[in-house]
């Protein structure tokens, strides 16, 4: 069986796939994560990305609860998903008409609505401060009226797995209501995120039997035991048909149901692959990995590497048994081919490492070496000496691939670093104090000497340290090579100490990326942190351009 195979078996072919439909809440839930506040054209950006995977609803937020929520719905782009507003049912005292809160909701014109509703008796009695029966007539009344507005309902059943065990009569009772007034989907939230997933999954089943239709039926569970999409797959298995969740598990506390995780799964596993359509194609699934970072560039964070199917390591093999089996057969290894998540296998080389990872490193790096080519070992020992001195090339791969290529004889020069300097200047400015970092490089291109100075303020006048003027200055003018590494950008800069007291050694490890998509990681040691920066640029710089400009030989 090749790699990803097992998802082709299952069911029939001819037998119809149930509809399964994903529902996104990264704009609205996803931005109660600590940290987190999306800008109106980054929630337009992340939810045209949602509508290019193929998720079925895009939630874009709360109208009236913010300016940003409300600006987003004013100019909200054209999706083919379907964009959802979200509220709370009416409050008490007012009728649905003449509940300022739920007009507003309506008022941001989506075609769907989804309202906020307790099931939990103890959260409509101590929270909301009604009896349990005004509780349901707002739940009828705020439905109704969004039905007769001539929109989608849904209702998020807040807290009801609790619910359901204090009072599971009450509990379907606020379904019922919902339902009974057109509710298209009424949506069982585990909204503190300690339901285990065979809780979920019985009381999702107790409710169908109940009478609540399972295609009416959807799951919304929180990741606070790390069950989230334990939880949500435990539901489906039950019969609920609709999935909430958020890229990346964003949301309030731990998150929610990672969306990450659970579309790949639903589309790639057993039994979901050949029951269920998602309305995700295979070639929109290719897009995951490249959607989830880029929701992590938007954030400012360094993307988990751990991830299930969109992390950098989540098809890394380190071990040499490991990447000698990979090299006969990818499934002793692998779950999935890894280009069906438009993620990559990586064969890190370390000390560890044998010549089957040397030989698969190679290969994935176009280095094409014969087998017992003296040169194999040397590029072997050269990275176990240096890894001695503190290198690390595990996770800096690219670093990895300008050694081997060193050895090899295919390492182009494309310029020379003749000298450079750093300087960070403390100077009074108005009634405080400014710290000011400034570098000089001098390159030598083409017999050309070139002279870069930058300073590293940002927009808003702050100092962002030596590092960031080094880089600045270094990528200031390469002539001939300028415009290919004018998209390149630092995503992340991670610093260790190897060494302890005066024989201190520091490892730092840079990620790069570019407007391709492309992402990959350079290392430098020193006992001086701004020259294994520079080594670690160096490195990134010199693989980019290797990589848009073709060139393997010197």
């Amino acid at each position: 069986m090749s790699a990803g195979g097992e998802e082709d078996g299952g069911l029939p072919e001819a037998e119809a796939k149930q509809r399964l439909y994903l529902y996104d809440t990264t704009l609205r839930d996803g931005q109660q994560t600590q940290g987190v506040q999306f800008s109106t054209a980054e929630k337009r950006q992340i939810a045209l990305a949602l509508d290019a995977l193929g998720v079925d609803y895009v939630e874009g937020g709360w109208p009236g609860a913010n300016p940003t929520d409300s600006e987003f719905f004013a100019q909200a782009p054209a999706l083919t998903a379907r964009l959802a507003a979200f509220g709370m049912t009416k409050r008490a005292g007012r009728s649905a008409e003449n509940d300022d809160v739920l007009a507003a909701v309506l008022d941001a014109g989506t075609p769907v609505v989804c309202l906020v509703g307790k099931t939990h008796e103890f959260h409509v009695t101590t929270a909301l401060g009604v009896m349990l029966e005004e509780n349901l007539e707002a739940i009828r009344a705020s439905v109704a009226h969004v039905v007769a507005k001539g929109r989608e309902a849904l209702l998020d059943a807040e807290h009801f797995f609790d619910g359901y065990r204090a009072n599971p009569s009450y509990a379907l009772d606020c379904l019922r209501a919902a339902v009974g007034e057109g509710a298209r989907w009424v949506v069982l939230c585990d909204t503190n995120g300690g339901t285990m997933p065979a809780d979920i999954g019985r009381i999702t089943a107790e409710v169908i039997a109940a009478g609540i239709p399972g295609d009416h039926l959807g799951i919304h569970c929180h990741d606070d035991t790390g069950n989230a999409v334990a939880g949500s797959l435990a539901a489906i298995d039950a019969g609920a048909r609709q999935v909430q969740g958020t890229l990346n598990g964003l949301g309030e506390r731990c998150g929610n149901a990672n969306l990450t995780t659970l579309i790949p799964t639903l589309l790639l596993k057993q039994p979901y692959a050949t029951r269920f359509d998602t309305g995700v194609t295979r070639e929109a699934l290719k897009g995951i990995t490249r959607t989830s970072r880029m929701l992590d560039d938007i954030l400012n964070r360094v993307p988990r590497r751990a991830a299930a199917y969109v992390g950098a390591s989540a098809f890394a093999h380190k071990a040499g048994l490991h990447a000698s089996a990979i090299l006969k057969d990818p499934t002793t290894y692998e779950h999935i081919e890894p280009g069906l998540v438009g993620n990559a296998r990586v064969i890190p080389m370390s000390n560890q490492a044998g010549q089957s990872n040397l030989r698969a490193r190679l290969t994935a790096a176009g280095l094409t070496v014969a087998p017992g080519d003296p040169r194999l070992g040397r590029i072997l020992e050269v990275v176990k000496a240096r890894e001695d001195q503190g290198y690390a090339y595990d996770s800096a791969q690219a670093s990895f691939e300008l050694i081997a290529r060193a050895e090899l004889g295919q390492l182009p020069q494309f310029f020379e670093v003749k000298r450079y300097r750093v300087t960070v200047e403390r100077r009074r400015s108005g009634a405080g104090m400014m710290t000011l970092s400034e570098a000089v490089v001098v390159v030598l291109i083409d017999g050309k000497r070139v002279l870069s100075v930058s300073e590293s303020l940002d927009e808003a006048g702050t100092d962002r340290g030596p590092v960031n003027a080094l880089a600045k200055a270094l990528a200031k003018d390469l002539g001939p090579w300028q415009s290919i590494i004018d998209d390149m950008h630092l995503v992340d800069f991670k610093v260790r100490i190897t060494q302890g007291g005066t024989e201190a050694v520091t490892r730092v490890i840079i990620d790069s990326e570019d407007s391709q998509g492309r992402r990959w990681s350079t290392v430098g040691v020193s006992p001086n942190i701004v020259d294994a920066s520079f080594e670690a640029l160096l490195d990134a710089i010199n693989w980019k351009l290797i990589r848009d400009t073709g060139k393997d030989e010197t």
